[in-house]
């Protein structure tokens, strides 16, 4: 088990390999498919971004609403294809990691070489138990956009596999 501290250094991003066991502790962010749009769209406009992306972590989820006394309610991956579109411009921006659950496209996987990046994977359907490692939990933009607003999550002992790393391996081509 490989313990990371977000921010990510590309140092950090790089030593890693496909199939690696990993937990991360510190601050990460929501973000789903409006979110994506938007910040590329602020990129695109030469806009400041509502979170800074160097060295940072992005978490695919849309979490739902806290039961009494826990900071977050369910919070699982939700299908990481889906950000593909927008994924190789955020890399480029200093994005380091992106958590989700399935495949990821070409464009994103040269990317992650092209940037020093990851892409890491945790269980769907486990959204109740990931909710435990996460201690914190605070909206930071796009409030509009309810469950799919962009939060800020501080994490504790987060779990997660290192789905695609930054030298093109990928532990779905090992388990072929």
């Amino acid at each position: 088990m490989i313990r990371l501290q977000t921010p990510l250094t590309e140092a950090d991003a790089r030593r890693l390999k496909a199939g690696d066991e990993v937990v991360l502790d510190g601050t990460i962010y929501t973000a789903r498919d409006m979110a994506h749009k938007r910040l590329c769209e602020a990129l695109d406009a030469g806009q400041e971004l509502p979170i800074p992306l160097d060295g940072a972590v992005i978490y695919f989820v849309g979490p739902t609403p806290a039961r009494p006394g826990r900071v977050i309610g369910s919070a699982g991956p939700t299908t990481s294809g889906r950000m593909d579109p927008f994924s190789p411009k955020l890399l480029a921006h200093g994005l380091r990691a992106m958590i989700g659950k399935g495949y990821r496209g070409d464009e994103v996987r040269n990317a992650l070489g092209e940037h020093g990046a990851v892409h890491l994977a945790t269980l769907g359907g486990a959204g109740a138990l990931l909710s435990r490692h996460i201690v914190a939990a605070e909206v930071v933009a796009y409030e509009d956009l309810g469950t799919e607003a962009i939060r800020k999550l501080e994490m504790v002992d987060f779990p997660a596999v290192v789905a695609y790393d930054a030298a093109g391996g990928s532990v779905y081509e090992r388990m072929t």
